[in-house]
């Protein structure tokens, strides 16, 4: 028997491209979505258009998204082919490809108008030949990953003229970076929530200066910051997280943080910034009135009055770490616990002046902070939303 009149007949390949786009976009797993271009060319091309991010299994920043065994070593022409057949990639990882030439990313210049973010991490051949080949070509980029790679100042002058939108850059161990490139990414990236300079022994911090009040994370561990660089970090005014972890052996002030300009401050770290004595914490404890965590472990000039100054004005501090801070004392830890009313958690270690009374009697006065012996860095917020 024939059909019966009026009945239609449709099958899959009558369904329009955006209906395969939806269904695309609908598969919860990866190997669904990397076998739908099998099934003929037309699906082919539209998983090509809907791959948003493009991520090599020797890269480490963003897992579930591998496509290749970690045996493989990326060359130029595996990254030119695959970026003629995504053109639509928004997040690019080819961070841990160490042996990955400039010329891998020549091919950007061309191609990645729609990149948002690149991440570079220890990609040790790329130097600025390649950034040039990213700032040409990707002007959308707000977040890349630089982690150890070989730049100087001519390439991050170059991507900050290329990419104005950009918002978290990672310049940790680019050790030619210097406060010239520095002003060069500040001055004309307005945009700048996050810059991460650790490691980066040709930087003081004078090439913050003048940026923008968006910049609220700057991670400086171990830079040779100098009080004319110190000014500069808090310049802007929006900073809520600073690490200057290490810094001590050759800053001998960071007042520069309580004078005014790093009222929004949040989250500091000045754990080993050995010199930093009474006087600037007295500045910060009273400039930066929504601190809530503070690291001064082995800050070892400060003294009773500056424990004072953080017990007295230091007001919505929730976490301290105190570890081995061999000027505190009996009567330093009295004035923490006289003050702090927010304190919830303070890492104390073993401190030789502080004796078992003491401890004792703090206890008694505050039943609601808890002491924690364990050394713990400042955490602080997620480096960027792919926590690079």
């Amino acid at each position: 028997m024939g059909e019966p009149l009026g009945i239609l007949t449709t099958s899959v390949a009558d369904l329009t491209d955006d209906l395969l786009v939806l269904i695309f976009r609908r598969l919860c797993h990866s190997s669904d979505r990397e076998s739908f271009g099998l099934t003929c060319r037309r699906w082919l091309h539209i998983e090509n258009t809907c791959r948003r991010s493009l991520q090599f299994d020797c890269s480490f920043s963003i897992p579930d998204l591998s496509l290749f065994h970690r045996s493989l070593s990326v060359k130029s022409f595996h990254l030119r082919r695959l970026l003629s057949r995504f053109k639509h990639l928004e997040s690019l990882s080819l961070s841990g490809c160490t042996e990955l030439p400039d010329s891998g990313l020549a091919h950007l210049s061309s191609c990645g108008s729609s990149l948002r973010s690149l991440y570079l991490e220890c990609c040790l051949g790329i130097t600025d030949n390649g950034i040039f080949s990213v700032a040409a070509g990707c002007p959308s980029l707000t977040v890349i990953n630089l982690y150890r790679c070989s730049i100087s100042d001519a390439g991050l002058e170059a991507l900050a003229n290329g990419c104005l939108g950009l918002r978290d850059v990672n310049l940790a161990y680019c050790s030619l970076i210097t406060d010239h490139g520095l002003q060069a990414l500040t001055e004309r990236c307005r945009s700048l929530r996050a810059v991460k300079i650790s490691y980066c022994r040709n930087i003081s911090g004078t090439g913050f200066s003048g940026c923008s009040p968006t910049l609220a994370y700057v991670d400086a561990e171990s830079c040779k910051i100098d009080p004319s660089g110190m000014v500069g970090i808090v310049s802007g005014g929006g900073l809520e997280y600073l690490n200057l972890s290490g810094v001590g052996w050759w800053l001998n002030s960071v007042a520069a943080i309580g004078m005014g300009h790093a009222e929004k401050l949040k989250i500091l770290n000045l754990r080993l910034c050995r010199s930093i004595g009474d006087e600037s914490v007295l500045a910060i404890a009273k400039g930066c009135p929504l601190l809530r965590e503070w690291n001064l472990a082995l800050c070892m000039e400060v003294k009773i009055s500056g424990w004072e100054s953080v017990g007295k004005f230091c007001n919505n501090l929730k976490i301290l770490h105190v570890n081995r801070c061999r000027n505190l004392c009996d009567r330093g830890l009295r004035a923490l616990s006289e003050g702090c009313r927010k304190l919830k958690i303070l890492y104390i270690g073993r401190n030789s002046r502080v004796s078992s009374l003491g401890l004792e009697l703090f206890k008694m006065r505050r039943g609601d902070v808890k002491l924690k012996e364990e050394e713990v860095v400042c955490i602080g917020p997620d480096w960027t939303d792919n926590k690079m």
